[in-house]
């Protein structure tokens, strides 16, 4: 069993989702929160609030990898600062345990939890709740977004992939254990599209 801390990065929320990956690319839920801070707060003190937590649950974990969303450019300047900030204190947090990081874009996560790289935060929640087995919907959305990237860098794990994942930016191809359980899905209720005709 791999235990794995997904983070979704942020200054007024960041979502902390574990699982632990088996045999069989199956997933179980450990635990989710949400960190937060206050906006009003100044920035020195709200990293140093959410490091310390996050600090807190590296040494109680003790995760074999982190899955951690990949900067990525957007119009809203201040969150992609408050984004590359936060990660900035987890790469520093791991570095010192040791433990390797894996980077992954929104689209990415979405693409290997829901089988769709442009799916809203309502899918991904849904196909989080569904694949971890829960009995309500992980809530807020930043608790969901952090499980689906803990359970993205399981199913990488899972196909062999290396714990660091740092310099990569491509995802695993092929269906995903997402993709089919949606796919099987459909088909049981009667929803699946037919083929062509021969």
């Amino acid at each position: 069993m791999t235990r794995i801390i997904g983070i979704d990065p942020g200054l007024t929320r960041c979502g902390i989702g574990v699982v632990t990956a088996g045999a069989g690319r199956r997933v179980t839920f450990e635990h989710v929160e949400v960190l937060g801070t206050s906006a009003a707060a100044e920035l020195p003190a709200r990293l140093h609030q959410l490091g310390s937590a996050i600090e807190r649950l590296l040494d109680g974990e003790k995760p074999a990898a982190i899955a951690l969303e990949r900067v990525f450019a957007q119009q809203n300047l201040p969150s992609v600062m408050g984004v590359a900030q936060i990660s900035g204190v987890v790469m520093f947090l791991a570095e010192r345990r040791g433990i390797p990081v894996a980077l992954y874009t929104p689209n990415e996560v979405k693409a290997q939890v829901t089988g769709y790289g442009s799916a809203d935060k309502a899918q991904v929640t849904t196909m989080v709740t569904r694949l971890l087995r829960l009995g309500a919907p992980p809530k807020p959305a930043d608790a969901a977004d952090a499980l689906a990237l803990a359970i993205t860098h399981a199913w990488h794990l899972s196909r062999g992939g290396t714990a660091d994942r740092s310099a990569r930016g491509s995802a695993p191809v092929g269906e995903t254990p997402a993709q089919r359980a949606w796919r099987e899905a459909e088909a049981k209720a009667g929803r699946r599209r037919s083929g062509p005709r021969a």
